[in-house]
């Protein structure tokens, strides 16, 4: 999918969004849990960019627990990032966040970043080259040492392994209530749309983009979370 692609399909699952996914919360909870670990020695007044913030969820997760750190959260679907701004209003967060509609490239320098989430974003670019360059804006965003908390769908889709993964995840759905056009429409886009790579191809590309030897430190099912530093000499 292109960009523009992306952005209507975002737009048109906005407000059912959350609720398509309450079932699989546990999952979210559990990164969330360990990103605080990892946020841990990150500065009271730290400045964090949220890449891919959708309707917010890790936003208002980190402002809850912190309330002396700024956010920018960059979502390109307006409708996606409208429920972002209502959810901070209403728990009162808004003067602490910057919301930006559009893509990385177009937000406007605001100075370095301590810290930044990217969480199930970097799979819809299927170019490896584009998505390299990607994860370069992040890093070109962030000062030098500083933590990328993100994560994606990962897998070898030519092995076994594959197969036990993906009727797990797809048996989860189900019980999430997700009808099954939406589940056969999800198995076609994991094979057509989603950038599905083994988990080590996608640790090289961030690498690749300005960072230290990225870490995992998560995966339930499908999805793995890495823990990667901005290299000294990133630009």
């Amino acid at each position: 999918m292109n960009q523009d692609e992306i952005t209507r399909l975002f737009d048109q699952q906005a407000a059912g969004y959350d609720a398509q996914w309450a079932r699989t919360h546990p999952i979210r909870d559990c990164l969330h849990l360990l990103l605080d670990s990892a946020f841990a020695a990150l500065p009271a007044d730290a400045r964090i960019l949220c890449v891919g913030a959708g309707t917010g969820a890790e936003l208002l997760h980190l402002a809850r627990n912190h309330p002396g750190w700024q956010f920018t959260a960059v979502e390109p679907s307006g409708a996606m990032l409208a429920l972002c701004r209502q959810a901070a209003a209403r728990e009162n967060l808004s003067a602490r966040c910057h919301f930006h509609e559009g893509y990385l490239e177009s937000l406007p320098d605001s100075g370095r970043f301590d810290a930044a989430t990217c969480f199930l974003v970097s799979q819809f670019i299927l170019d490896t080259t584009v998505r390299t360059g990607f994860f370069r804006e992040i890093a070109h965003r962030l000062a030098p040492g500083a933590i990328l908390a993100s994560s994606d769908l990962a897998a070898d889709v030519q092995s076994p392994a594959y197969d036990v993964l993906l009727r797990a995840w797809m048996n989860m759905m189900a019980a999430a209530e997700v009808s099954a056009d939406a589940m056969q429409r999800m198995r076609d886009a994991y094979a057509r749309d989603v950038g599905i790579l083994p988990p080590e191809q996608i640790a090289a590309l961030i690498a690749a983009g300005g960072f230290q030897p990225p870490v995992r430190f998560f995966q339930a099912g499908l999805i793995h979370g890495w823990l990667s530093r901005r290299d000294d000499h990133a630009g």
